[in-house]
């Protein structure tokens, strides 16, 4: 049986900025089965690139979530995942945020989300392919004329791989598509939002899982035994729905650059360059951050208990 249990200090949500304790990973496997908090298999971690910024890319897909899985393939070279997950979505009501025929409605999931992964692995690295769907619904409460109620499906699409370029280069790429799939990316807005209903109905609007298209490409190098960099790009675009405000987020685009030093195996020195440029929906605003962050990092391990047969 294998086991995992981690937290850090990351405060986030209202506690961001504060050492505030976060559970991370809480999550066991037996067998060909596993269970409870871990890394969506619709998430790729292994393309987290090499960089100080603890964010990191903002289209990576990157959510731990609380799951049971089965793993019917578990080889050195290939990896079959499926696992169903704790549902779960957030709506932007746009320019109808402040009627109050919404207060009354409350999100519903009947289903866990289905998602799953599959894994070739080889000596030029590995390539993956995953998907998700989820079933995502909605109550009216209100006893009116007007029954706002309803459901959708989200889905997605994603792509992804290690490619050793050499003994000293790696490409970690990513590329998604989907609707609705937004609380499972890094940093992403709402996965489902408002348009106007064109068919013969007597609702003005409708709910509909908001598209989305993102993209990771990073390449790390290694100079010598102490130095490596790690140079790249990635791009979050949201096709917007026509009721949602024109201070909506549209476009977000993510970049950085550094120089690394490990002057032991336990002790690392870097420098790195961020840039980030957000674009908003219909109001031509756009903002554009440029940041420089020094960080050193030292690694120590022990063991507490050991027991020998």
């Amino acid at each position: 049986m294998k086991t995992i249990f981690e937290i850090d200090m990351f405060g986030v949500g209202v506690d961001a900025g504060q050492t505030t304790i976060r559970l991370r990973h809480a999550y066991g496997e037996l067998g060909h089965f596993g269970a409870g908090q871990t890394h969506s298999p619709f998430m790729d971690i292994d393309v987290f690139p090499n960089v100080l910024d603890y964010w990191g890319p903002n289209g990576m897909v990157f959510f731990r979530n609380v799951q049971i899985r089965y793993m019917p393939i578990k080889k050195d070279n290939s990896q079959l995942t499926f696992a169903l997950e704790r549902p779960g979505a957030s709506q932007d009501a746009g320019k109808f945020a402040g009627n109050i025929e919404l207060d009354s409605i409350k999100p519903r999931f009947p289903l866990p989300d289905f998602s799953a992964e599959y894994r070739q692995i080889g000596k030029f690295g590995y390539v993956r392919i995953a998907g998700i769907i989820r079933r995502i619904m909605w109550e009216d409460q209100n006893e009116d004329s007007m029954d706002l109620s309803g459901g959708t499906v989200g889905w997605g699409f994603n792509a992804s791989t290690n490619l050793n370029l050499g003994k000293k280069d790696i490409f970690r790429g990513q590329f998604v598509y989907g609707r609705g799939i937004q609380s499972y990316i890094n940093d992403a807005p709402s996965d489902v939002a408002l348009k106007d209903d064109l068919t013969p109905s007597p609702k003005p609007v409708k709910a509909v899982p908001v598209p989305m298209i993102s993209l990771v490409a990073f390449l790390e190098h290694t100079w010598s035994k102490k130095f490596s960099t790690t140079i790249g790009y990635s791009l979050l675009n949201i096709h917007n729905t026509n009721e949602q405000d024109d201070d909506a987020f549209h476009k977000g685009q993510y970049a950085s650059v550094n120089l690394l030093y490990f002057p032991t195996d336990n002790l690392m020195a870097g420098i790195e360059y961020q840039w980030a440029k957000r674009d908003n929906f219909n109001d031509d605003w756009s903002f554009t951050m440029n940041k420089i962050q020094v960080s050193l990092k030292y690694k120590f391990s022990g063991v507490i208990y050991r027991r020998v047969n």
